[in-house]
């Protein structure tokens, strides 16, 4: 009977220390979310809003390419450029197109939804340039995916920071 006594005991102790460790472990999470929050607070303060009609010089940077590859899309279509030995449809090259002259049109009004496509095009290019890293064989291809993946890769990092200046919309 005694036995069962300090067990029951142990496992009495065993339950009060693991309600003290979590007690422990959630001031420990409040302390550090205040300090997170206050980090983020003078992040914030630092930023300095944009102007009227003023974008960042990444941005810019951002609506001249997009521009580049919509022209260079039209003009490859309308001189008949082959891709894969077959010459692509009509919609197979208006489509994306369009969507790089909205995108370019929307960076160059410094709109949040615009950089935020942006950067997913560079992910997407970050992502297939790795992967294409791999299965690299001649050192051309090395060549061009590292260049192209230190590229987007910049490109995306200061996007970011432009992301923060220029504020997602407020709601209506």
């Amino acid at each position: 009977m005694a036995d069962r006594e300090r067990k029951r005991a142990e496992r009495r102790k065993r339950k009060e220390r693991g309600v003290a460790r979590q007690q422990e472990i959630a001031g420990r999470r409040e302390r550090i979310a205040e300090r997170t929050e206050a980090k983020n607070e003078a992040a914030r303060e630092a930023l300095e809003p944009l102007e009227h009609e003023d974008r960042p010089m990444v941005t810019t940077v951002g609506a001249v390419i997009s521009a580049l590859v919509a022209v260079s899309i039209v003009i490859g279509f309308a001189a008949g450029v082959e891709v894969n030995g077959e010459k692509p449809n009509a919609i197979q090259a208006i489509a994306p197109a369009v969507l790089f002259a909205v995108m370019a049109w929307g960076m160059w009004k410094a709109r949040y939804w615009a950089v935020l496509g942006f950067q997913t095009v560079l992910a997407l290019i970050l992502l297939s340039s790795a992967l294409l890293l791999v299965g690299a064989s001649k050192w051309e291809q090395v060549v061009v995916n590292v260049l192209l993946i230190a590229g987007c890769g910049a490109l995306f990092y200061l996007n970011v920071k432009a992301m923060a200046r220029i504020q997602m919309p407020e709601r209506r």
